[in-house]
């Protein structure tokens, strides 16, 4: 994976050679097909370099990601297109072009919920359903449109003006504390700590099935899913999976649920729901990884349900994957003073362990 922290401003890393652009490629627009045919000079180069050269409105980055999201096919085959792929002379390649990045956020006066702020850093508690940093499709509503109107220009730029204050994410369904850096000092620290594992997360899951142990780690490499781009997997002898391990801790136990507290040691993308899911307890309304979407009460009490009409039996409780980041531990970048932040459980969490504790407690 690229390192976001070491590109340029035109998204390239130091040394990357950028091709002279083609004049009449500037008249397709995003979702239109170009259509490209490698010449001799070309070959051996990767394929996300050789089109960023040909394609100077994008990134690199933005052409990495293309590809990996099925963008581009080489001579008419699906699937073998990859960002590392070397590419021949004489090959065909027809790419999609994806929608253009915007330099910065566009502000939106949307609330905050912040959690505590000084003047080198703020933590917020992201509600489900927000994305943190403007994608396609994702362009408005966005937590950095939020930030940017209300911390205005009081934020990091290291990661260029698209991603202001961004040090980590959050997935879109998942709740819980993100730390937002304002200045590119206490970015660099905080992303220093990141890199060397001394920031504690603590996660909390309402997962369906029931792990073996009360507490137990999880060992296992992730990587790109081989058939969907949109996911990622458990990868024994894959070069692109990285080592991911998260420990557990169950909570409370409940027929058919547990409701377990994670600490991950790692920071890959979607570790929790996908450790969790090979493990045989995937995580309640993950529509990626848990086979459901939605649950409702009329599903959560079963047969000691109290009738209801068909329309409240049928409105869910929880339309999302059960996460919630309630906590995180770090070392204040100016400081070094500990802090410790937690987020309150979202009201559609705790509606989902009251109705667990009406109609499926386990009496001890």
């Amino acid at each position: 994976m690229l390192d976001n922290d070491r590109l340029d401003e035109e998204g390239f890393l130091p040394g990357d050679s950028q091709l002279s652009g083609i004049p009449e490629l500037e008249t397709l627009q995003p979702g239109e097909t170009a259509a490209f045919t490698v010449d001799a000079e070309s070959s051996g180069m990767r394929l996300d370099a050789w089109l960023a050269g040909l394609l100077p409105r994008y990134s690199r980055v933005t052409i990495r990601q293309a590809i990996s999201s099925g963008g581009a096919v080489i001579d008419g085959k699906p699937g073998l297109a990859k960002p590392a792929f070397r590419i021949k002379p004489g090959q065909e390649i027809a790419f999609t072009l994806p929608d253009l990045p915007r330099s910065a956020p566009v502000p939106e006066e949307i609330p905050l919920d912040i959690l505590y702020e000084d003047d080198s850093l703020a933590v917020i508690n992201k509600p489900a359903g927000m994305v943190v940093h403007p994608s396609r499709g994702h362009w408005a509503g966005t937590l950095v449109g939020a930030l940017a109107f209300h911390f205005q220009n009081n934020l990091s730029q290291v990661r260029g003006a698209a991603r202001p204050g961004v040090v980590h994410r959050l997935d879109r369904d998942t709740s819980g504390v993100i730390i937002i850096a304002k200045t590119d000092f206490a970015h660099m620290k905080l992303a220093e700590q990141f890199a060397q594992r001394e920031i504690h997360k603590e996660y909390v899951a309402i997962c369906s099935g029931a792990p073996p142990r009360d507490r137990d780690v999880i060992d296992a490499p992730i990587g790109p899913h081989p058939h969907q781009s949109e996911k990622m997997a458990i990868r024994f002898e894959c070069a692109d999976a990285k080592p991911a391990r998260t420990f557990y801790e169950v909570l409370r136990r409940y027929k058919g649920f547990t409701y377990i507290k994670a600490m991950p040691q790692t920071g890959r993308t979607h570790q929790i729901r996908i450790h969790f899911m090979h493990a045989g307890f995937p995580i309640l309304c993950d529509r990626l990884y848990g086979g459901r979407a939605e649950i409702g009460e009329d599903v959560i009490g079963g047969a000691q349900q109290s009738p209801k009409s068909p329309e409240a039996s049928a409105t869910p409780v929880l339309a999302r994957q059960a996460l919630h980041a309630r906590r995180i531990q770090f070392h204040h970048p100016e400081t070094g003073q500990l802090m410790d932040v937690s987020a309150p459980l979202p009201d559609d969490f705790k509606t989902t362990l009251e109705l667990l504790e009406k109609y499926r407690r386990i009496d001890n």
